[in-house]
């Protein structure tokens, strides 16, 4: 997933679904150990690869 990730998905603007109400929007910053890392606006989140259910580009 990461690298699939990193190769479709970097520096896009995406939404993220995790389960239930999580859901995460942003721009892919980085992809890493396991780790997606979005940024929207000047606040960064991060998302344990594992929990991803879905990803898409706005």
């Amino acid at each position: 997933m990461q690298s699939f990730i990193v190769e479709h998905y970097l520096q896009k603007d995406v939404d993220v679904y995790c389960g239930g109400p999580d859901t995460f929007q942003g721009t892919v910053e980085a992809c890493a150990d396991g780790v997606l890392t979005l940024k929207k606006e000047t606040r960064f989140t991060h998302i344990s690869i594992d929990k991803i259910i879905a990803i898409w580009a706005k």
